[in-house]
């Protein structure tokens, strides 16, 4: 049995089957890790979808901020982007099982020493921590209460702290989980700055640099930003090579550390 964890696919079918292909997955013996992002931007997040549900206990898939974005306009609490590219799910014969599929995929998941999300941690998190604040949302998910999508937008709060209630610490939460890339020494969060990392002399470290962080024990497995390409380090693997923006869909095998990947066939301008 292989375990291979997939960068954000972001309805790349093609690509994902060629990867899977390319690895010589096998349904009923491997299995696969998906870091996020299963939808949206690239043009076939429906197939992608019904894949990912069909192979059942044999894929894990951790929810990405388009995943989150899905949910919300299925919920009628969000309306779709010119750039999105969901509207086949959310016409789709079999879109009610497909939504009540995926609200039920964790934000977050471990097993040992590995540790999947689809974006990042904030520093003052441990594994554990990050488990059970991923938790706290995925309950709120679970509900098919649509008043979480009314209310997780937005960037603040932007530090975490142990006294933050209510959908001020779910939003903080997801957008730790889901949208991170930088953040401080002391956990304030940066969602505004995106592409390659600021100057060493910058405050704002990718949140992985941080040498205080408590998730340091275990190798975290995550996506959601294409520009840095492929990360592969002891502690941290990220996995987003930017299939949907021109670049590759990129697997590791996270017991060998070897990885595979199959250029994108699908790439969308980044202006759109």
């Amino acid at each position: 049995m292989s375990r291979f964890a997939i960068g954000d696919v972001q309805g790349c079918y093609e690509e994902l089957r060629s990867l899977l292909a390319h690895l010589h997955f096998s349904a009923d013996r491997d299995r696969l890790w998906f870091v996020g992002d299963l939808v949206n931007r690239g043009p076939r997040s429906l197939e992608v979808l019904r894949f990912v549900r069909d192979l059942d206990a044999n894929a894990t898939t951790v929810l990405g901020n388009h995943d989150l974005h899905l949910l919300a306009a299925a919920s009628g609490r969000r309306r779709l982007r010119r750039s999105d590219t969901l509207d086949e799910v959310l016409a789709a014969p079999d879109r009610e099982r497909l939504i009540e599929w995926l609200s039920h995929r964790p934000l977050a998941h471990r097993e040992g020493d590995d540790l999947l999300v689809h974006a990042g941690i904030v520093p003052q998190w441990s594994a554990e921590a990050a488990l059970a604040h991923a938790h706290e949302v995925e309950r709120e998910l679970r509900t098919g209460r649509p008043e979480l999508f009314e209310h997780m937008y937005g960037d603040q709060p932007d530090r975490w702290s142990d006294e933050l209630t209510g959908m001020e610490r779910l939003r903080l939460i997801i957008n730790v989980l889901t949208r991170m890339r930088l953040c401080t020494r002391e956990g304030q969060i940066n969602l505004a700055l995106k592409g390659k990392p600021p100057a060493a002399d910058s405050p704002w470290q990718p949140w992985f640099e941080v040498a205080e962080r408590l998730t340091r024990g275990a190798r975290v497995v995550f996506g959601h930003w294409s520009a840095l390409g492929l990360v592969l380090r002891e502690d941290v693997a990220g996995l987003d090579t930017g299939c949907v923006w021109g670049g590759a869909l990129t697997a590791l095998d996270l017991d060998t550390g070897r990885t595979a990947a199959v250029p994108s066939r699908s790439y969308q301008s980044i202006e759109d």
